[in-house]
């Protein structure tokens, strides 16, 4: 959990173009403290989590959800193509699973065919 908090947490601090130390000012935190929560080294995130979700503007079910965030485009400093790239790299990366599962099992169905031949 503290992996998929600490990317979405990444993510958003760069849609806004704030520095992690900007961030960890805004929460009242050591900019050290709010790094080790934006490598995943800390689970303080969670005794965070209300002000985190105020200064970025979502619900905390967003932020514990699998699901990219993309926040308002109309702020200042909003970053659409760096959520678009990101999902881009996703679908693409669940593409070459898939066709390395299609291989594995074309592998399958050829050697089934040759035990029966």
């Amino acid at each position: 959990m503290n992996a998929l908090v600490a990317n979405k947490l990444k993510t958003l601090r760069k849609q806004k173009n704030w520095s992690q130390e900007e961030v960890a000012h805004k929460l009242n935190i050591s900019q050290s403290a709010y790094g080790r929560i934006e490598k995943g080294e800390s689970n303080s995130w969670a005794s965070n989590i209300e002000p985190i979700c105020k200064i970025y503007e979502i619900q905390p079910e967003d932020l514990l959800k699998q699901e990219n965030i993309i926040v308002n485009q109309n702020q200042k400093g909003g970053n659409g193509a760096f959520i678009i790239n990101q999902l881009s790299e996703k679908l693409i990366e669940q593409y070459e699973i898939r066709l390395q599962e299609k291989d594995k099992e074309i592998a399958n169905l050829k050697n089934k065919l040759e035990e029966i031949n």
